[in-house]
């Protein structure tokens, strides 16, 4: 059949050319933008939490975790410290799982990092699911922010189980699926905080919340927006990587190109109002 339709013209080969490399840069884009903002929060979260729990002064969280450090509460104290550890561990596991250059030239080392990644996920899932609910420092907001949050901290175990099970069978391309699943999933806590900033900045105030209740629709929403938001996108860009519609390809990296500068917005006021001034 291909044999007797004519060869595409040249402007015609050049813009399907164009079509098909526009949504590879696009991704590349979107997923560089969001490990430099994960990269900012690490340095962050090392540099307040960590700096104070070096220097003796666990206490001093509470300025960010209203009673979340709470003296003689043992257990209670090594959840949050664990959570916040491996917020570290994973947020920099998840940046190496998704560098081609370890997959392709240190594979065991792939491997090994990946069989961390998947468990600090779930134990940093278990941990904030005992911290939503049991404490009412860390586990802020209201039912629906804590229905929200939970809905991600199990979507973390099922897709991190669905991840090893698909290694395991050798079904590579679902297990790449999974991972990135994964990696969206696990970024929930800071999709919001870049989420929240970015809405701040649209509406130059707080819209649709109670900054001093933290409560409110938009929070709400914001709380499964975390989750669900960045799964829908992930599935839009995986079908117009399969779709043969240039148009479809060209319209999920444009609307990826979106994202990605509201991204950025949020990362950049994120890392000045809240995450910068803390460290000093």
């Amino acid at each position: 059949m291909s044999a007797v339709l004519p060869p595409l013209s040249q402007p015609a080969q050049v813009i399907r050319t164009r079509a098909d490399r526009l949504l590879p840069r696009a991704m590349a884009a979107w997923l560089g933008t969001a490990l430099l903002g994960q990269l900012f929060f690490v340095i962050y979260v090392l540099g307040f939490y960590g700096r104070h729990a070096m220097n003796g002064r666990p206490d001093l969280w509470n300025k960010v975790l209203p009673s979340g450090w709470e003296p003689g509460q043992v257990w209670g104290n090594a959840v949050l410290a664990g959570h916040l550890l491996f917020t570290v561990v994973i947020l920099l596991g998840g940046a190496l799982q998704l560098w081609p250059w370890l997959r392709r030239s240190a594979p065991a080392l792939h491997r090994w990092n990946g069989r961390l990644y998947l468990l600090s996920a779930a134990i940093m899932s278990l941990g904030g699911l005992q911290m939503v609910w049991t404490r009412q420092g860390v586990g802020i907001g209201d039912l629906g922010q804590h229905l929200g949050i939970s809905l991600n901290a199990l979507l973390i175990l099922v897709f991190a189980w669905l991840g090893w099970r698909s290694a395991r069978e050798r079904r590579i391309d679902d297990h790449k699926r999974w991972m990135l699943r994964l990696f969206l999933v696990v970024s929930g806590v800071w999709f919001f905080r870049v989420g929240l900033m970015f809405w701040l900045v649209v509406n130059q105030g707080p819209v649709g919340f109670d900054p001093e209740t933290f409560t409110g629709p938009f929070l709400t929403a914001l709380s499964f927006g975390q989750t669900l938001l960045p799964l829908a996108l992930l599935q839009l860009v995986l079908k117009a990587q399969a779709s043969p519609h240039q148009g479809f390809k060209r319209a999920a990296a444009a609307g990826l190109g979106l994202v990605t500068l509201a991204m950025l917005i949020g990362i950049a006021m994120a890392a000045a109002f809240m995450w910068w001034p803390r460290l000093h």
